[in-house]
């Protein structure tokens, strides 16, 4: 199944990393958090990956197409015949990256449209580029098939901040952007979802989170996958800091590779 990632926004909370690289890129225990990403859905089989890029994107071009090279030890043949021989093998050897610029302006609705050209099948997954999760991916996408409805999000219990989910037993009843207050539950991403999504999403300017999901919940097509194990986003520094000390601590929930 088709992996979408977010890639392409400014990370203005992390500025003193993105002013330089994109989020995605910040590096979670030597390795970009987005790779740790994409290491969690390829240890539930899903490796073939479209990644929405806009801000920076050449980074994560450049990342990808050095992949080998960064990853690996090599022999150099120099001379008139010159020759490259990669000496050790990895894990991400059978993954499939797409890598899409979708602008640099462009919302999340809009990107997510702009992908979808890239995206076979009737079900895919989307996600953003600065979150991990130990959640059961292979779970979700059986929740979803189960209810009929368009959209699947994984709904968590951190404390929030973030998009407000209000539950009635698995079905949305409203969603709304970023409350002040705690949440019992917060959207966290890691979507399922149907291609009809499609018909939501206006164009560029679209964000993803506000007309799209306010009007599948309002049709009862938005459903939550309840998850009450471990999530973290990365928006800030602080959060950075926290996830490097579990990953150079041994204790990173999320790496279930």
């Amino acid at each position: 199944m088709k992996v979408v990632i977010l890639c392409g926004g400014l990370g203005t909370r992390l500025r003193e990393e993105t002013e330089f690289r994109p989020k995605p890129m910040v590096p979670i225990g030597g390795r970009p958090i987005l790779w740790h990403i994409m290491k969690i859905y390829a240890q539930h089989g899903h490796k073939d990956f479209v990644l929405c890029l806009g801000y920076k994107g050449e980074v994560i071009k450049d990342y990808f197409r050095n992949y080998h090279w960064n990853t690996s030890d090599v022999t150099l043949k120099l001379g008139k015949t010159p020759k490259t021989i990669y000496l050790t093998q990895h894990d991400e050897e059978d993954w499939t990256v797409t890598l899409v610029d979708t602008g640099q302006e462009t919302q999340t609705g809009g990107r997510l449209k702009r992908a979808l050209k890239h995206v076979d099948g009737d079900t895919f997954l989307l996600t953003y580029g600065d979150g991990v999760t130990n959640s059961d991916i292979n779970k979700s996408i059986e929740f979803h098939k189960s209810h009929g409805a368009i959209a699947t999000v994984t709904a968590v219990q951190p404390s929030g901040r973030f998009g407000e989910l209000a539950i009635d037993g698995q079905t949305i009843t409203a969603f709304r952007e970023k409350p002040e207050r705690e949440s019992a539950y917060i959207s966290g991403g890691f979507f399922v979802l149907d291609r009809q999504i499609e018909k939501y999403l206006d164009g560029d300017t679209c964000v993803l989170e506000q007309k799209p999901l306010e009007q599948l919940t309002q049709e009862g097509q938005l459903r939550a996958y309840c998850h009450q194990g471990f999530w973290q986003c990365m928006d800030t520094a602080r959060e950075q800091e926290l996830l490097n000390r579990m990953w150079n601590a041994g204790n990173a929930p999320w790496k279930t590779w």
